[in-house]
């Protein structure tokens, strides 16, 4: 689902989630406030985390966290966050840019919060929601206007997409 917000971006640089926690502070201090910085995948209060199984519950390690929160907040606004509860990690640390809450991605999430849907649901307006939030940094609109435009594209307006669409935040 995530790859729709970096794919095909000429000057996108990836970095391997295997990194250590020095290194990926290396590269945090050294991208330019110009440079958007995106951090995606799977995450909690605490940060972005890495799993090695996606089948499993919990996390292998912190990949951006309280370690990396100077680095992110020397480089400004200019972040998009889309993890669960990214929103909490960047509230804790003083963070500002686009940031996710919770964001069901997964049957197991729609569950627990009570959300009915199917899994066609899921995968296609997860699929929706990428592709607008990458058409809307396309386009340049400012960060602070991409949650209302976010909602303003939901055209299914059911409890998946509504519960989805109400958790992106300017910070």
């Amino acid at each position: 689902m995530l790859t729709a917000l970096y794919d095909g971006m000429p000057d996108a640089r990836l970095l391997d989630c295997t990194l250590s926690g020095k290194a990926i502070a290396h590269v945090l201090s050294h991208t330019p406030q110009s440079e958007r910085i995106m951090l995606l995948g799977h995450g909690c209060d605490r940060g972005l985390f890495w799993r090695e199984d996606d089948t499993k519950d919990g996390f292998d390690r912190i990949v951006v966290g309280h370690s990396h929160a100077y680095h992110l907040r020397r480089h400004g606004g200019n972040i998009v966050a889309v993890f669960c509860n990214a929103d909490l990690y960047a509230k804790t640390e003083g963070l500002h840019g686009l940031y996710t809450g919770m964001i069901i991605s997964e049957m197991s999430e729609a569950a627990l919060y009570g959300i009915k849907t199917t899994q066609d649901e899921l995968d296609r307006e997860n699929d929706l929601f990428a592709s607008r939030l990458r058409s809307l940094l396309d386009k340049e609109v400012p960060l602070h206007h991409i949650p209302l435009r976010m909602k303003e594209m939901d055209d299914a307006r059911t409890p998946l997409t509504t519960f989805n669409y109400n958790n992106i935040h300017y910070l």
